[in-house]
Order: structure tokens, then C-alpha cells, then sequence
């Protein structure tokens, strides 16, 4: 995740309209789908059993209850289940990206002498598109013009990055290009912050009762949320950019105008029928129709 830090900064903050974005279509690529992956986060992830998860198991070890088809055994039970890890797990794309287009005649399990190579691609691959999320959900937001060209031409070096072979893949420099996008996302956090008249005195709100505050403007980025409750409360232009939600509550509540929610996010909290969410992402199974 981002390290974030309040700016101040100039030029000012558009209306986020996800339709009219130019990079609508690209943006869509990001979403997971599962029925197009080999179980890549079944197998290459580290996994806590404390943490939500079937049980502990090393990277690279496929979970108990993966298939031989790639599907997951106790899916339809994950709910009733407590697989809290499971449910809010997102890849970003990268799984059917790394399944279909880097390694599309071949798979970890056939070709288990390649398994290793292949799971290190993936976990490249989903923090590149993780970053691409958060460039294309900023170029929503900003109307500068030096910033917006910035940030254009880190999503093209993103696709261009993507786009390479799994051996050239492998060999990039992650971490350089990972600095560049944090620098950008903390001026437009910087730009989304000036305009608001609220300030972060924390950012540990921790069971925090929030229910039914205005709280439209606040920087929560990188804020512990981890069982607060935001039920009723008004979050226009509310920035939540890394914040850990799990088991925030968010039932009956609009989050259609907050800045830089993401579907693991929303997966990991408590929400129901009534939340309103960013139409970019989507309403998960596990929440009860409430």
C-alpha cells in the first residue's frame, strides 16, 4: 500500500464522473475474474489462518481447498465459513492476466519446474495493476493540467511495463516506478485535502463511532477504520486511499462520492442492500440483504 503524506498543492479537483473517464475501458481490465485464473492467490500467497483464511500455509503451497479445476471447495460456504481473508481478497486482474495472457498454454500445476516463476509474475502483476487502479481513479479527480499529464504518462509506462514478456516483467524496477506513483497520489491527496476545512488529528480510529457525522472531505488515507462505524454518515469527497476497513460499518450509508475506495475495501467491511458504493465497483455476495 501507499505511504501518504498531507500537501498543500495547487489546481483543483474535478468531478469524478468513472463513465465519461477515458481510461473507463482500461479500468475494467482490473476487475477480477475468476473463472479466467489457475488459483494463482490460492497458491502463491502467504495465507493466515488467524487472518481469515482456511488455514496457515506458505507461499507457493496451494490451499487445502483448491481443486483440481482451480476451483475453490467450500466457495459456496466462505460466508458461513468466517473466510474473511477469502472474501475481501482482490487481484486486481492479475490472475487472468498471468493465466491467460503471460502463461496461456501452461499453468503452475502442469508445469511445476516453471510454478515459481510463474507465481512471481503474478505478484508483480498485481501490484502494477493495484498502482494502475489508484492512477486511474486519481486522473478522475484533478483538473490540473501538469498533474493530469503526470499522471498519463505513469499509467502509459504502467501498460507499457505490463505489456513486456514474464522474464522482462521479472527484471523491472518495481520500486522506482512505486515511488514516482506515490508522489503523484500525494499531491492529488494533497489537492482533495486543501479543499477541505477538516483536519486529520489521527489516524488510528480504531472502533471509532462515527454514525451519522458529516464527514465529507476527511483524509482518512492510511487510517486504521478496522471496526468503526460510518453507518448514516455524509462522505462526499471523503479520501480513504489505503485505509484498512475490515469490519468498518457501512450499512445504510453513501459511498458513491468518496476518493480511492477499492473492492477489497468494500469486500472487507460490513455493508448491506441500501450502501451505495463508486459505480466502478460492486456490491459484495457475502453482505446480507439487510
Amino acid at each position: 500500500m501507499y505511504e501518504l503524506f498531507k500537501q498543500s498543492s495547487g489546481g483543483g479537483i474535478a468531478i469524478r464522473n468513472i463513465k465519461d473517464n477515458k481510461y473507463a475501458d482500461l479500468a475494467s481490465t482490473l476487475k477480477i475474474d475468476c473463472e479466467k485464473c489457475s488459483g494463482l492467490c490460492c497458491v502463491a500467497l502467504y495465507c493466515m489462518k488467524t487472518d481469515g483464511f482456511p488455514a496457515n500455509k506458505e507461499a507457493g503451497t496451494p490451499c487445502k481447498n483448491l481443486m483440481p479445476d482451480f476451483r475453490c471447495a467450500i466457495h459456496s460456504n466462505l460466508v458461513r465459513k468466517n473466510m474473511r481473508g477469502c472474501l475481501a481478497y482482490d487481484c486486481f486482474g492479475a490472475g487472468q492476466k498471468t493465466t491467460q495472457i503471460y502463461y496461456p498454454n501452461r499453468d503452475w500445476k502442469t508445469n511445476p519446474g516453471q510454478a515459481n516463476e510463474i507465481f512471481d509474475v503474478f505478484l508483480i502483476v498485481f501490484q502494477l495493476h493495484q498502482m494502475l487502479w489508484y492512477l486511474i481513479e486519481a486522473s478522475s479527480f484533478i483538473s490540473d493540467d501538469h498533474l493530469k499529464s503526470d499522471i498519463d504518462a505513469l499509467i502509459f509506462e504502467n501498460q507499457q511495463m505490463t505489456n513486456q514478456s514474464p522474464d522482462e516483467i521479472l527484471h523491472l524496477d518495481i520500486e522506482k516506478y512505486r515511488l514516482q506513483v506515490n508522489q503523484a497520489l500525494k499531491q492529488v491527496s494533497g489537492m482533495i485535502a486543501s479543499d477541505s476545512t477538516h483536519k486529520t488529528l489521527s489516524y488510528d480510529y480504531f472502533g471509532t463511532n462515527f454514525k451519522k457525522e458529516d464527514l465529507d472531505g476527511r483524509d482518512f488515507s492510511m487510517s486504521l477504520m478496522i471496526a468503526a462505524n460510518l453507518e448514516g454518515c455524509s462522505l462526499q469527497g471523503t479520501n480513504f486511499l489505503g485505509a484498512d476497513m475490515r469490519d468498518t460499518n457501512i450499512k445504510n450509508t453513501d459511498l458513491s462520492g468518496c476518493a480511492f475506495l477499492t473492492q477489497m475495501q468494500i469486500n472487507s467491511a460490513k455493508g448491506n442492500s441500501n450502501t451505495k458504493i463508486p459505480e466502478n465497483l460492486s456490491h459484495p455476495n457475502s453482505w446480507q440483504e439487510l
